[in-house]
């Protein structure tokens, strides 16, 4: 169903170009979908437009030879890359801008651009859906407390007051031991109570850092 149009060894300018073509569509495609459901920073929009095409030139390089593929392994392994924690989400648009890109590099460019169409509509409809939406009472709490108050059931009776339930995800030390940081993670028996939660927790634990929050943590997001 699909052909590729590297047919000869040798590679053409006209090859090149569409491939090229396909690559940058692809991309800008990905970019403009991600856009719409994640907002990304402006930087992180412009290297997943781009990075089909980088990937592209690369296997294109490689080109079924097996040592210019062993010397460009070789050579992306002396990379070090530095990045913050980052979402599901964009781990799935980097793969997803590298599959075209791979495509494209072999010379499918119709599968290419036809499955980054289809894949980027199925996202941004199961997006707008809201099928897989956190409800709306759901919550993540960190709460801050210093190390000499006992975390057991301090909070227990302003949790029966205003959560259905709650369970603690984690706990760690922080500021050298000197706090502690609580993780909760609690449905809400009226989200419009949330401030007086807050407001509670916060005469409880001496006024240190309370945090509510739709969205799991980054650090365990994925």
């Amino acid at each position: 169903m699909f052909n590729t149009i590297l047919m000869d060894a040798e590679l053409t300018l006209t090859e090149i170009g569409i491939c090229t073509a396909a690559a940058l569509i692809s991309g800008i495609i990905i970019a403009l979908s991600y856009k719409a459901t994640a907002h990304p920073s402006k930087s992180f929009a412009i290297t997943t437009a781009v990075l089909p095409v980088m990937v592209m030139v690369v296997i294109l390089m490689v080109n079924g030879n097996l040592g210019v593929g062993v010397a460009v392994a070789g050579s992306f392994s002396l990379v070090r890359f530095r990045s913050l924690p980052g979402r599901a989400s964009d781990i799935g648009a980097v793969f997803l801008a590298m599959a075209a890109g791979l495509a494209c590099g072999t010379g499918y460019v119709t599968f290419a651009v036809g499955m980054t169409i289809l894949i980027c509509v199925v996202t941004y409809l199961l997006y707008r859906s809201g099928l897989f939406s956190q409800p709306e009472t759901q919550r993540y709490l960190t709460i801050t407390i210093p190390e000499d108050l006992d975390y057991a059931d301090v909070f227990a009776d302003i949790f029966k007051t205003y959560a259905e339930q709650v369970s603690l995800s984690s706990m760690k030390t922080v500021n050298l031991g000197a706090l502690y940081e609580l993780r909760y993670e609690m449905t809400l028996k009226d989200p419009a109570k949330e401030k007086e939660l807050l407001d509670a927790i916060r005469v409880r634990n001496g006024n240190l850092t309370v945090q509510s929050s739709r969205m799991a943590p980054a650090a365990s997001e994925l």
